[in-house]
Parts: C-alpha cells; structure tokens; sequence
C-alpha cells in the first residue's frame, strides 16, 4: 500500500497565513564585531560539533571528518566511505548529549551502500579513540541509491528528550519521494539513540510506511537547530526559485512540498498554483527572492547581548550571515552580518559562547564581539 497523503484526516483544516516575503533586509550601521580564522584549508565545510576540551571536530563534504586543535588540523581515520558527487558526501556532525558518559558522535553522510547505484543519506554513530573512529555503527540508511547528486538534506539534532533527528530531502523525486509515506526523502526522521524506532512515532502504526518518519512534504532542509528555551526543533529548507522557508516541526504535519510552495521553477514556469491547502503547514518565514539557506542557529550567548535570543542563518546565495529578529514566532526584522565573506556553508554557537559559522573556501571563522 503506498500513502501519498496530501490531507490527512484528523489535521487541522485550518490555514495559517504565512509571513510575507516583503520584509527588506538592513546592513547594520555600526559594525561591532571583529572575524578571527580557526581552522584553515577546509573547502566545504559542512558540519562543526565543539568536544569538551575546547577542540572540534569539522567535516568536509568531499568525506573527510578533521580534528581541529588550537588552529591544527588532522584527519579522523576510519570514517566510511561517502558518495561524493554534487551536494552529496560527508555532512553534519553532533555529540549525544551525554556524551562524557558514552562518547558517541554521530554524523550523517551520502552513502553508497544499499540498493541501487549513487548514493543516500546515513546516519551512523561512532567513537573517537587515538584519532580514529572505532564501534562504527550505522543506525539509517534511505534507500533506494540515487544518482542525483543533490538534495541530500543532512542535518543532525538532538531534542531535549534524548531524541535524534535527520532530515534528508526529496533527492531530486519532487513528486515521488515527499509526499509518499513509503518512501524515504524530503522528510525529518526520530529516531532513539541508538537507531531504534520510538513506540510514539506518528506513523508507526501504517505497515508500509517509514516509521522513522516525523514530518513529511519537506524539499531539501540544510538547517535545524533547537531552540534554547522551548525545546521545538526548527528548520529551514531550500525552495526552488524563491520560496526558502523556516518551519517549527510538529508532530506528523504535512510541510506541503511540492504541492504547495511560494516558489517556481528555475526556468521561470510555474510549479504549482497552490500557496495553502487544508492539512498543510504554513512556514514560519520564507524568503523571496531566494537567500540559499544554509546551517542556523539560536543566539544564547550573553556575549551577544544585542543579538540574543535572534536566529543566524548562513546565506550561500548572497555570501553573508542573516540574522533574523523574531518575536512572537514572527521575524520583525532582517539583518546582514559579514558581508563578502563568503559562502556560509554552516553557523553553530559553541560552548564557550561564541558565534563559529563556516565559510566555502576558508574554513572556519569565530566572531568575535567589540567592547
């Protein structure tokens, strides 16, 4: 049985009204805040996690992971082999949150094991002893392989219950994989630590369907970061040609792809004529003309006072750091932070309380506030 479930009984029928996407972004008028380089000789780096002697770990999408040591760099051996085309290859990394109790890191990358030719998105977890990753073991795998060599997803994060979730986009099959209960991508999986498929997933009860699944209608989201005080997980997640956008993840709820969208084709025809439908989750923001949103994070950090409590996201499009104002689940305003730098591949507070984000073709930059 295949469910392609564009409404589902039992949601709301209700239509929220997303934010519109005629909200001008502003250069601050006073720049205060200075960049230092961390770790150099990173071309795409895509996932950043901070272990607790102050080092970091920082992949690279061509299938590296580095261990980054007062500015030096070497390389984890034992990482498993990525599909490296394109988007695809080694992605997001996170330490479980007890992790000074069982040392596991887990990261996610596009693998070519499985069915098909290509690759998919994986989820493994391991340990790091003398450099090397050992007690690999992989807890997902999308099937089938692909090769298309975008929309892979590939975030990581962890709730406040011990819950780890991934997403993974549509792999390119806009109009098979999203909307389709029974087939993996354009989704964000829960999954228990240990790869384990929780008893309270919303879809757990449908035989044929992925039980890993905790949101669906999703195109390619490379960003999720939980929020510092309510403990929702956000996203954001590329559209086509415009129609970025920013989503708070419910239980089971239908984000629309593609049957819904503020975006068109790139060719500048019209992918849907649908903005809203019954059963659909409206985003939170999105963004017209399209920013190319990558990485995010939530800003808790009293060493950013003026910026505390404000959501970062990378821009990859327009190389700078957009951070958003939000109040009441509203963005009240939009403003870039380090413009020219780059391509900002990923945005990550540390446990020192500094803003790190990662830059295509330098590596990774601290921000560091004025006095």
């Amino acid at each position: 049985m295949i469910y392609r479930l564009y409404i589902i009984i039992g949601f709301s029928l209700q239509i929220a009204c997303a934010q519109q996407k005629d909200l001008s972004i502003e250069t601050p008028a006073k720049i205060n805040y200075t960049t230092e380089v961390v770790a150099e000789g990173i071309d795409i780096p895509w996932g950043m996690e901070f272990l607790p002697d102050g080092s970091m770990l920082v992949t690279e999408i061509s299938g590296k992971i580095y261990h980054v040591v007062n500015g030096q760099k070497s390389e984890l051996r034992n990482v498993p082999r990525v599909y490296h085309r394109g988007q695809g290859g080694m992605h997001d990394i996170r330490l479980h949150p007890d992790y000074l109790q069982n040392g596991w890191i887990y990261f996610c990358y596009a693998s070519p094991e499985g069915e098909g030719t290509g690759g998919n998105t994986a989820l493994m977890r391991a340990r790091l002893k003398d450099g090397t990753l050992v007690d690999n073991q992989l807890l997902y795998k999308a099937s089938p392989n692909s090769t298309k060599p975008y929309h892979f997803g590939s975030r990581i994060e962890f709730d406040n219950d011990g819950f780890v979730y991934l997403t993974i986009g549509d792999r390119g099959d806009h109009f098979v994989n999203p909307q389709d209960l029974s087939k993996d991508g354009g989704k964000v999986y829960r999954l228990r630590d240990d790869g384990s498929i929780p008893d309270d997933n919303p879809f757990v009860h449908l035989p044929d369907a992925k039980h890993a699944t905790w949101t669906y209608g999703h195109r390619n989201p490379q960003g999720m970061t939980k929020h510092p005080l309510t403990g929702e997980i956000w996203t954001h997640e590329h559209g086509p040609q415009g129609g970025d956008e920013i989503n708070i993840l419910e239980k089971g709820k239908n984000y629309g792809w593609p049957v819904i969208s503020y975006g068109i084709n790139y060719d500048g025809t019209i992918l849907t004529d649908k903005t809203s439908m019954p059963g659909m989750e409206q985003p939170l923001y999105y963004w017209i003309p399209s920013i190319a949103p990558s990485g995010m994070t939530f800003v808790s950090s009293d060493l950013y006072p003026e910026w505390k409590g404000d959501l970062l996201v990378g821009s990859l499009r327009f190389q700078y750091l957009e951070r958003l104002i939000i109040k009441n689940n509203k963005v009240v305003k939009r403003e870039k932070l380090l413009e020219n730098t780059g391509r900002m591949r990923n945005v990550r507070q540390g446990p020192d309380g500094y803003i790190y984000v990662g830059v295509e073709g330098k590596g990774i930059l601290k921000i560091i506030p004025g006095k």
